[in-house]
């Protein structure tokens, strides 16, 4: 198995070859157009797969570049860290004759962005919605929302998937009593320092901490796991650029949770619990993504209900958060967003509307601003731009 491996040597090498040529394409007017995928669901019919997404770095302006590489149900996205790799989950309850989702690896071309299958594995669980990379880039971590699981799977040297290394079933139930009578392993991340792996569970309110062993790609349980308030219904996590702090959408009690972070323990400790659509107006409202700028000022959350994307500003010693703008995501249902690599943009995908619409930032209040600009594109969920 050493021999298909990434080795450190390899890993810093193609570092540096994949990112050229892709970090940034010249439109007619010589204008810079930065490169992103975007995953979707297929199941009806209406999506093919990954498509390819341009964003002008001047405008904001948007440009569809039709179909990266067909695939079933491409839900959410990952690259690796040289972007040479996309991974995507097949959020599926069948692949190949077993019960279980898929995990596929595509090769992207330099130049043109497009993408080339490389291979697929089970991810050992029904509904795989969530793909991460540790830093290293030896180690795919996938978090299957219906099996309640999580998997890990060795990178091999072409950035293909190796079989799986664990797979780790949660176990309990929470307190809704329609969404929460099973584990639901709905995101899954490295920490900043790449010793721990961080998973938040829906179905059993909870966040779970595991040890990562890169060399093997294996993690195991280091901790019970940090609980929320009953019914919270934990979804997405994220890390502060500094490392100390983490943030947490709980989908069915539409909350945003902020924790204090160690690092050498790999603990959680909760220090506020807010509205994640602190101005919303309806109350059947799902909190889906958040995201931290790169500058650790700013906190983003987008609501499914209230179809907004709030915005808060951090406070630099506490980590604590205050709201300061809630504004329309431009469609029903935003799903994932994401900034852009320099800052400047939030891009929303807007899964019940058919959209993708774009937000300029601003980049000392944080507030977002319309473009103006927006593409159609049938069920999109998750945008990820290349490096």
């Amino acid at each position: 198995m050493t021999g298909s491996r990434w080795t450190r040597r390899d890993f810093l090498s193609t570092s540096a070859m994949g990112i050229v040529g892709l970090a940034a394409h010249r439109g007619g007017r010589g204008v810079e157009q930065r490169l992103a995928y975007v995953g979707t669901y297929t199941t009806d019919g209406r999506s093919e797969g990954i498509y390819r997404l341009f964003l002008n770095r001047e405008t904001g302006a948007l440009r569809l570049d039709g179909v990266a590489a067909k695939s079933a149900n491409p839900s959410y996205l990952a690259l690796h860290p040289n972007g040479r790799v996309l991974y995507a989950v097949n959020e599926l309850s069948e692949f190949r004759g077993e019960a279980t989702g898929a995990v596929s690896a595509f090769a992207v071309a330099r130049g043109s962005g497009a993408l080339t299958l490389l291979n697929q594995q089970p991810s050992h669980g029904k509904a795989p919605c969530y793909v991460s990379v540790d830093h290293t880039g030896r180690v795919v971590l996938v978090a299957n929302y219906g099996g309640g699981s999580l998997t890990t799977m060795p990178v091999r040297q072409d950035g293909g998937l190796d079989t799986a290394k664990t797979v780790i079933r949660h176990d309990g139930r929470g307190a809704d009593p329609v969404r929460q009578t099973a584990p639901h392993a709905h995101c899954v991340l490295p920490d900043p320092s790449n010793r721990y792996v961080l998973a938040a569970d829906l179905g059993i309110d909870a966040v779970l901490t595991y040890r990562l062993d890169e060399r093997t790609a294996s993690i195991t349980v280091v901790t019970p796991g940090t609980a929320t308030k009953p019914g919270a219904g934990p979804r997405h996590l994220t890390f502060h650029p500094n490392g100390r702090f983490a943030y947490l959408v709980n989908e069915l009690d539409s909350t945003l949770s902020v924790f204090a972070y160690d690092g050498e323990r790999g603990a959680l400790e909760e220090v506020q619990v807010t509205a994640a659509s602190p101005g919303g107006t309806v109350a059947d409202n799902h909190p889906a993504d958040v995201h931290v700028a790169a500058s650790g000022r700013h906190l983003y959350a987008s609501n499914r209900g209230d179809d907004t994307i709030a915005v808060f500003v951090i406070d630099p010693a506490s980590g604590q958060v205050t709201p300061v703008q809630q504004i329309p995501s431009g469609g029903r249902s935003p799903r994932n967003f994401t900034l852009d690599p320099t800052g400047r943009f939030l891009i929303a995908a807007n899964q019940r509307s058919d959209g993708i619409v774009s937000f300029r930032v601003d980049g000392e209040s944080g507030r977002l601003a319309p473009t103006g600009s927006s593409v159609e594109l049938a069920a999109p969920v998750c945008v990820k731009f290349h490096p």
